[in-house]
């Protein structure tokens, strides 16, 4: 879903104006400006993947949260394979249109989604499971916005390069200098990401406590593959 959403639309939650030799700064609240903090739409459900692949992490490891990477990688291939076949399949239809204009955008951005999405998904796997051997199983906390932390800007950091320069997909001004409305984009899409990640550790919490007694494992004794008997 995140792919097909990709960057058909940026959310502008605001923007800042600084200030010049006649006019004070200002910040522009649902306008484009100067710096603006917006988000392509598919980033906003995006930090619930990092939740999740914790929460596998913590109760059946690295090797089951490994695989669980590699089957979203499949589900997305085969989402671009039916996009793909839908467009060359003869047909028509008043808003085909639009379905053009959709696979367009998801041909655009798989590249770069999939690259950040393999590479920031198998750090946090990596680094989830670093921080809990470090400490021993304790300090969940830890381990999960450590590790989705650093993943997330490694993610942020790749999306947002390739498909500008693969798919020159983002709003930017080519009149500007590219790199600082990059990193505009980049630190943007961190800080809401992270914002997230940092939020979610009561959820992670709370989680853990309903499905450590539901699956009858107890991560912290015996995080491993199979529920305990």
């Amino acid at each position: 879903m995140l792919n097909i959403l990709g960057v058909t639309r940026f959310i502008v939650l605001f923007s800042y104006n600084p200030a010049t030799a006649t006019d004070p700064a200002t910040l522009a609240w649902g306008q484009w400006g100067a710096i603006p903090f917006a988000l392509a739409v598919g980033v906003l459900p995006y930090p619930i993947t990092f939740l999740c692949t914790d929460l596998i992490s913590e109760f059946y490891g690295r090797k089951t949260a490994n695989f669980i990477v590699w089957v979203g990688l499949l589900l997305n291939l085969w989402v671009m394979f039916i996009l793909w076949l839908g467009g060359v399949l003869p047909g028509g239809g008043p808003i085909e249109e639009a379905f053009f204009d959709i696979r367009t955008a998801a041909f655009g951005a798989v590249a770069a989604s999939m690259v950040a999405y393999l590479v920031a998904q198998f750090v946090d796997v990596q680094l989830f499971h670093f921080w809990k051997h470090l400490t021993k199983g304790k300090a969940l906390w830890l381990r999960n916005n450590a590790s989705t932390l650093v993943s997330q800007f490694v993610d942020t950091f790749a999306v947002i390069t390739i498909t500008h320069f693969y798919a020159a997909a983002l709003p930017v001004n080519p009149d500007n200098p590219i790199w600082p409305q990059l990193w505009t984009f980049i630190l943007t899409g961190y800080v809401f990401k992270a914002a997230v990640a940092l939020l979610d550790t009561p959820l992670i919490y709370a989680a853990v406590h309903f499905l450590k007694g539901f699956l009858q494992i107890d991560p912290t004794a015996h995080p491993t593959r199979t529920p305990a008997t």
